[in-house]
C-alpha cells in the first residue's frame, strides 16, 4: 500500500517521478496524448525495473479480467512481482468495475495494476477505493485560470529539464516565454520545437529568446493553423494540401495531430457546455460557449462560423474520433502511410462532403 500516494498533475510527476509512490493500483487520467505517453513510458520503466521486466500489457478494449488477474498473480522468472499495464481502459472500467472495486479495496497485493483511462470521476466506489492506495496521475490541460497558471509555470521548467536531459542543451527563461507566445500550448510540439531548436544551438547548447524568435512561429506554424482552419470549415481539399505540404516539410503526424486535437477537443467542449445549459433549461450562446470553452477572442467570430459547420451531432463524436486518431498514430504497428491516412480519415470526417444535414 502506498501511505502516501494521492492524485498528482502530470508535469509535477515527470518532474520528480520519484516523489510519487505506485502503490498496488496506478491510475493515468486525461486525454493530453503527449503527457499521457510520457507519463506510462516513466511508469512502465519504473515497474520494470522494480519488477525485473515481469510487465504484462494488455488491450483494454479486448482483454477480460481474468487473464489481467492473472499476470497480476503469477511471479516473474527472475522471483520478482508481477505488473499489469491496461491501456485504453476506459471500457475495461465499466466492464469489470465490480471486480476492480474488490481490487482495489484490498489492503495487500501480489503485483501493480495500471489502468491507462480517458476519464476517472472521483465520485464512484471505485475512485474512492483507489484513493490513498495507489497513484492517480492526471495528465490534462486545463482551460483557464489559475490552474492554467500553475499548469504553464510547471511546464516551463519540465521543458528547461528535458532540454538538458533529452536533447542536450540549456533554454533560458527568455526563450521559454518566446515559445508560450508563439506556440499553441501543446507539450508534444513545443517538444518538438526544443529538439529543433538544440540543434541549432551550434555549439553553445544555449537556446535563447533571439533563436526562439527565428526559427519558431515561421511558414509551417501558419501552414499547421491554415490547415486546422481548413479542417473546421469543412475545406477538405485545402486541409490535406496543406497537410500534405507540411509532412513533406518535415513535420511529424504525431505532432500536427496534437495540435489539430487540441483545437478541436475547445468545439467539443463548446458544444458539451450548450447542451448542458439546454439540459438545466437555460440559454446560452455560441459565442459564449466557444469563450468558456477557451477559443480566444480575436477568433470567436470564425469559430461561431466552424461550430455551425461542424454542427452538434459530429461535435459530440469528436472527442472519441480524436481519441481513436490518437492511439491509430501511437500503435505498435503504426507507420508514416498509415498515420497520414488517420489525419485525412479526420479530415474527411469534418468534410462539407460528409456532413448528414446535407445528404438528400
Amino acid at each position: 500500500m502506498a501511505k502516501n500516494s494521492s492524485a498528482v498533475i502530470a508535469l509535477d510527476y515527470l518532474l520528480a517521478p520519484e516523489a510519487s509512490e505506485l502503490g498496488s493500483l496506478v491510475v493515468v487520467a486525461g486525454d493530453e496524448p503527449f503527457l499521457k505517453r510520457e507519463v506510462m513510458q516513466s511508469v512502465r520503466g519504473r515497474l520494470s525495473a522494480d519488477n525485473e521486466l515481469a510487465c504484462s500489457v494488455f488491450a483494454g478494449r479486448e482483454c477480460d479480467w481474468r487473464d489481467v488477474s492473472d499476470s497480476l498473480t503469477s511471479v516473474s522468472l527472475f522471483g520478482g512481482a508481477s505488473a499489469a499495464v491496461v491501456e485504453d481502459a476506459d471500457t475495461f472500467v465499466t466492464r469489470y468495475r465490480p471486480q476492480l472495486e474488490d481490487y482495489a479495496a484490498k489492503e495487500k497485493h501480489p503485483g501493480t495494476l495500471v489502468l491507462d483511462v480517458k476519464q476517472w470521476p472521483g465520485n464512484t466506489r471505485l475512485a474512492k477505493a483507489h484513493a490513498g492506495k495507489g497513484a492517480l496521475i492526471k495528465c490534462q490541460i486545463p482551460d483557464r485560470g489559475a490552474e492554467l497558471g500553475a499548469f504553464q509555470r510547471s511546464a516551463k521548467k519540465w521543458l528547461a529539464q528535458r532540454a538538458e536531459s533529452t536533447h542536450e542543451a540549456s533554454i533560458d527563461a527568455g526563450a521559454l516565454d518566446a515559445l508560450f507566445d508563439l506556440l499553441p500550448l501543446s507539450l508534444g510540439v513545443m517538444d518538438q520545437e526544443v529538439s529543433k531548436l538544440a540543434l541549432l544551438a551550434s555549439e553553445t547548447k544555449r537556446i535563447d529568446a533571439a533563436l526562439v524568435r527565428a526559427h519558431v512561429g515561421g511558414w509551417r506554424t501558419r501552414k499547421t493553423w491554415d490547415m486546422i482552419d481548413a479542417i473546421a470549415d469543412g475545406d477538405a481539399r485545402g486541409a490535406i494540401e496543406q497537410l500534405d505540404r507540411l509532412l513533406r516539410a518535415g513535420e511529424q503526424p504525431i505532432g500536427l495531430m496534437a495540435q489539430v486535437g487540441s483545437s478541436l477537443r475547445k468545439f467539443s467542449a463548446a458544444a458539451c457546455l450548450i447542451e448542458q445549459a439546454e439540459a438545466a433549461g437555460r440559454r446560452t450562446s455560441l459565442r459564449d460557449a466557444l469563450e468558456r470553452a477557451g477559443i480566444m477572442r480575436f477568433k470567436l467570430t470564425d469559430a461561431e462560423r466552424q461550430l455551425k459547420q461542424i454542427g452538434r451531432g459530429r461535435a459530440a463524436q469528436l472527442d472519441q474520433w480524436l481519441l481513436d486518431s490518437d492511439l491509430a498514430l501511437k500503435g505498435h504497428n503504426s507507420t508514416a502511410n498509415r498515420a497520414r491516412t488517420e489525419l485525412e480519415r479526420l479530415i474527411v470526417r469534418l468534410s462539407k462532403a460528409a456532413d448528414e444535414r446535407r445528404a438528400g
